[in-house]
């Protein structure tokens, strides 16, 4: 944005490359892409610049601020071809994130605390470290740099370095946030807060970059937001996804590790409580709780005919759960599923990505809200598990195995549930309506899901509604 309050068009070749990524929105429709404000950080590399544009889609009907991070260079960057965006008169353009450059630009930008980047129209740009470091802890040099893949809405660069001395130091991962929102991320906030109470269930932080920019709506208007943040790397260390998948698939048993994790969540749940807000449950709380879950509930029968017949059960499921005793409210993950947890050799289970459902605006994600709701989380994606193998395989499991993938499934999801209540010292006997009700809002999430992107997947989440609906009268 000018220092008179316009907005400055970006070329067509950008317009078409950030149509196919996948932390963008708009997908399917070319962007008109405009940049609010931008900053440099300086590149140690000679014939490399580096700059970073905020930008919206002035095409669109909302103002959804985007981070993005790009690298210029003289000479095309070896290996670079997945970044490059584009090469013109002498001039290649790649994806920040893809290029070393960049990577070792951000992180020494971070671990120089308290440094700034400007921009214009007021634009700028902050690094922070959230936890004091040991010396030598922390990266001197970076000596190499790849994207981790399959993210969807951020983008994470996996630094490795040594020390002053050239000795290997702890790895250390970057998440870009896309999507940029007003206000804390949560993923910051919230790791930084179980750092800070020694929790050992999550990856120490490093630090973050802040930004400043104008608001797109309303010019004039100065907001402040997270742009990346840095932590510990755990390398070799499997998501309870793949681990639970493989387990199933070979019909091994996996209560026990299930239980673990039970515990975990228990205990970063206590941790939560303890250095983050809390509040009352409220018979309001609770009334507007519900409407959401019905009001989610109507918009997915739209794009899920199937579910239509399943009204007057659902809804008996989320009246038995306004009825029911709910526990205070408090800081949660948010978004906790089997792929958020790692296990590490040595360590046991630590939980990452706080940031919530990214999709969901910044206010419903930094406020107390119900624990049951990650308990619930993960109890759907242990029948994920059983779901996908028994789709893979119909009513099949390993010759001499004892456990199909329905039994596999019911027994993590008791080992979860027995290990979460040891740890948290609070039998979840009573507790059935509000795990039922949670757990049937989740399913109907993951059935417009896979309408949208997998439909031959929809026999997965309509089960589960069929299970969780099927003890209530219609």
């Amino acid at each position: 944005m000018t220092d008179d309050g316009r907005v400055i068009a970006l070329p067509d070749h950008l317009n078409h490359w950030v149509a196919t990524q996948r932390w963008f929105a708009g997908r399917g429709e070319v962007p008109r892409l405009v940049s609010i404000g931008r900053w440099a950080l300086p590149a140690t590399e000679p014939g490399v610049s580096i700059r970073t544009e905020l930008i919206f889609d002035a095409a669109a009907p909302t103002r959804t601020l985007y981070q993005l991070p790009l690298t210029e260079r003289r000479a095309p960057l070896p290996g670079g071809d997945a970044a490059l965006i584009s090469d013109s008169g002498g001039s290649y353009l790649y994806d920040g994130p893809g290029d070393p450059a960049y990577g070792r630009a951000l992180l020494t930008f971070i671990l120089n605390e308290d440094s700034t980047v400007p921009g214009p129209a007021g634009a700028r740009a902050r690094g922070e470290l959230l936890v004091d470091a040991v010396p030598g802890e922390r990266p001197a040099v970076v000596v190499s740099s790849r994207v981790l893949s399959g993210e969807q809405s951020n983008t994470s660069i996996i630094l490795d370095g040594v020390d002053a001395a050239g000795r290997v130091v702890r790895p250390v991962i970057c998440k870009v946030f896309r999507m940029l929102h007003a206000g804390e991320n949560p993923d910051v906030s919230v790791q930084s807060a179980l750092a800070r109470a020694g929790s050992r269930f999550v990856p120490e932080p490093v630090g973050c970059v802040v930004g400043e920019w104008v608001d797109p709506e309303l010019p004039g208007v100065r907001l402040t937001g997270h742009l990346a943040f840095a932590q510990e790397f755990l390398p070799g260390a499997p998501d309870a996804w793949r681990a639970a998948l493989a387990s199933a698939r070979a019909g091994e048993d996996f209560s026990e590790q299930a239980r673990a994790l039970g515990e975990a969540i228990a205990a970063v749940h206590a941790d939560l409580a303890a250095v983050m807000p809390t509040r009352e449950a409220t018979p309001a709380v609770i009334a507007a709780e519900v409407e959401r879950m019905r009001e989610r509930f109507h918009g997915a029968v739209r794009d899920v005919p199937a579910l239509a017949g399943y009204g007057s059960a659902v809804e008996a499921v989320f009246l038995r759960a306004e009825m029911a005793y709910w526990p205070g409210l408090q800081r949660i993950h948010g978004d906790l599923h089997l792929g958020q947890a790692l296990e590490v050799p040595g360590r046991g289970w630590v939980l990452v990505d706080f940031e919530g459902e990214p999709l969901r605006p910044l206010a419903d994600r930094t406020g107390p809200d119900v624990p049951l709701k990650d308990v619930a989380g993960m109890l759907r994606s242990f029948s994920y598990v059983a779901g996908t193998v028994e789709r893979s395989a119909p009513g099949n499991h390993p010759p001499g195995r004892h456990q199909g993938a329905a039994a596999w499934g019911a027994a993590c999801r008791q080992g979860f549930l027995d290990g979460y209540a040891e740890r948290s010292g609070q039998s979840l006997a009573g507790q059935e309506a509000l795990l039922d009700a949670f757990e049937l809002d989740k399913a109907v999430y993951e059935a417009v899901y896979e309408t949208l992107n997998r439909p031959s997947w929809l026999p997965i989440p309509l089960a589960a509604v069929r299970s969780l609906v099927a003890a209530v009268s219609v």
